[in-house]
């Protein structure tokens, strides 16, 4: 299978609007500190649709301790045993906080629906109790925003070869992974279900096309951002201070610390020399 020709958005259009996006993200950060407003964006789809690269633009600015990624392991016996939510409720933010679920409690529709990690019983619990958690979190004050990716099948075959080539991103793929290619009708009935119980008004889906990884971070960034009613907030004049003279500190003897090598000069020395390069893919651009 081979997949369509792409019109990429231009590499310096898209950088030139990601920088300019992910300034007013950082003065939204800022907005939700103040206030102390609790944000939750969940990011869903299916494999390879570029969920990952998005969050990554999504936070490069961001502070790490304010907004966090959660992305979860695969649940323990005692978390099997729990209500299903429960493991997703001690992740959710305080006041000041972000949270983005790199794929969240829609596990239970999507992947654990299809490859039968949970009976048909838990997943008709699931549709029922997901609106009704959703809207609790609404209630509470909770800003909830969900995404989903979407990618073509041919896209989607495309990325999942260059990754099983890329020795520096296999990891990305697990037997999972590479058995929804033969299900992929199957995905998507179980999104469609997934989409007519739980897309309700307080928490509608955001569909974001993401054959073209670079306008689909802007556009999914653009609009998050206008989703939320955030203003400049007045940050405190900060000055350097003057350093004040010296007590006669004397610094300790590199000799008796422990440094590591000078690799950096190694690698300096062998400018220019022919080196054997591995050619890395353009894929994550």
């Amino acid at each position: 299978m081979s997949a369509a020709k792409i019109d990429k958005l231009e590499r310096k259009v898209y950088e030139a609007e990601l920088l300019r996006l992910q300034g007013e993200l950082v003065k939204m950060q800022e907005w939700i500190r103040a206030t102390g407003t609790r944000l939750v964006v969940v990011f869903e789809g299916r494999d390879a649709a570029g969920k990952g690269g998005a969050i990554k633009r999504v936070t490069e600015y961001l502070s790490p301790r304010q907004a966090q990624i959660v992305a979860l392991p695969t649940p323990t016996e005692r978390q099997k045993s729990q209500w299903y939510f429960q493991r997703y409720v001690e992740h959710l933010p305080a006041a000041g906080e972000i949270r983005l679920f790199d794929r969240s409690w829609y596990n239970r529709a999507g992947v654990e629906r299809v490859m039968g990690y949970c009976t048909p019983e838990e997943h008709r619990r699931f549709l029922r109790q997901c609106p009704i958690f959703e809207r609790m979190l609404i209630e509470d004050g909770v800003l909830l925003r969900k995404y989903w990716f979407s990618v073509s099948d041919a896209e989607q075959e495309r990325r999942f070869r260059s990754r099983l080539e890329d020795p520096m991103r296999r990891w990305k793929l697990s037997p999972t992974d590479l058995e929804s290619l033969t299900r992929w009708e199957d995905y998507s009935r179980a999104k469609d279900e997934m989409f007519v119980h739980t897309d309700i008004p307080e928490a509608r889906w955001n569909v974001v096309e993401s054959d073209d990884k670079r306008s689909a971070r802007i556009n999914m960034i653009a609009h998050l951002l206008s989703t939320i009613p955030y203003e400049d907030v007045e940050q405190p004049e900060l000055e350097m201070p003057e350093r004040p003279e010296s007590t006669g500190y004397q610094r300790t003897a590199r000799s008796l610390q422990q440094e590591v090598p000078d690799h950096a000069a190694a690698v300096g020395a062998c400018e220019g020399k022919p080196v054997q390069r591995r050619r890395f893919r353009e894929d994550m651009g």
